[in-house]
């Protein structure tokens, strides 16, 4: 395969609050030393001394930071934060991409009250429509990462993925393979399906683990057999260490034009996530795409 894309981490594996200390260029060097030289800012704070930091990385590391996380709106009416509506954290998202060399800004998820609600899900696309060509201009790309609840389906057949697509026509998607595979669809044919609107793909395993059965005396022993046997054995996992096709993902990614693959797993379920990583990227390796990192 002549034609490669870049394979990193995207930073929600390794975010502060899953670690006891954090400083961007150390976590960038531990990355390194395992063989990345990728990765996409989220869940980090973009303090001027982490920004500092990420950038410190690029020059020495010779890393690449694909992307950022930005977003329009509140997840929650009055959630702090910074956001693309505020003139002046604008202006920082657009000082932070520069520094760091990036030209994609990513939105993590749709604000909470539109989950669910077509005519809010709709109004939440065009306002993404309307900053998809602000950012342009500004020579920023605007993405939008998916999860399960996107696949609900409507009575017209559609999905709200789908309403965000047709009222967003600006906005590219990062699409990820556990999620579109736990919303029903196979993510190799959804990847071709969204072929030339992604440039990010995020790569994450589905993995049905083992549990132990429950005591169900009471009341409440039937909610317990539901819970232990159809919502914890859904996992997320390693790379190969799951049932989803990675390397079909990754080839239906890179023919759709998807630049940049970044491993993500969101619980390590008590494992360090640099050891994931590693698993993850032996895997890949294992698979063919060792030049891709």
């Amino acid at each position: 395969m002549s034609k490669k894309g870049l394979i990193g981490v995207q930073m929600s594996t390794i975010a502060p609050a899953k670690m006891p200390s954090f400083e961007p260029f150390e976590v960038m060097g531990r990355l390194t030393d395992i063989g990345f030289h990728c990765a996409e800012v989220s869940q980090v704070p973009m303090t001027k001394e982490n920004v500092a930091g990420f950038r410190k990385a690029i020059d020495e590391l010779n890393f690449n930071i694909s992307s950022l996380t930005a977003s329009i709106d509140p997840m929650f009416p009055g959630m702090p934060g910074e956001y693309l509506s505020n003139e002046d954290d604008y202006k920082k998202y657009l000082d932070d991409a520069r520094t760091l060399n990036v030209d994609m800004f990513r939105i993590g998820m749709m604000p909470m009250n539109a989950i669910g609600d077509v005519q809010k899900c709709i109004d939440f696309a065009k306002r993404a429509e309307e900053y998809c060509l602000k950012l342009k201009e500004d020579g920023i790309d605007l993405y939008y990462h998916n999860h399960h609840i996107e696949f609900m389906k409507l009575e017209n057949g559609k999905y709200l993925l789908d309403v965000l697509r047709e009222n967003a026509p600006h906005m590219g998607f990062e699409l990820d393979t556990h999620w579109i595979h736990r919303g029903g669809e196979n993510p190799v044919e959804f990847i071709k399906k969204y072929a030339g609107s992604v440039r990010l793909l995020h790569l994450k395993d589905y993995k049905i683990a083992n549990v132990e059965m429950p005591d169900m005396r009471g009341a409440d022993g039937m909610a317990k057999f539901v819970s232990a046997f159809f919502d914890k054995p859904v996992r997320f996992a390693e790379l190969g260490a799951g049932s989803l096709p990675l390397k079909a993902c990754i080839e239906a990614g890179l023919a759709g034009g998807a630049e940049y693959f970044l491993i993500e797993q969101d619980d390590s379920y008590g494992r360090d996530p640099f050891d994931c990583l590693k698993d993850s990227r032996a895997h890949l390796v294992e698979l063919g795409f060792e030049d891709w990192f």
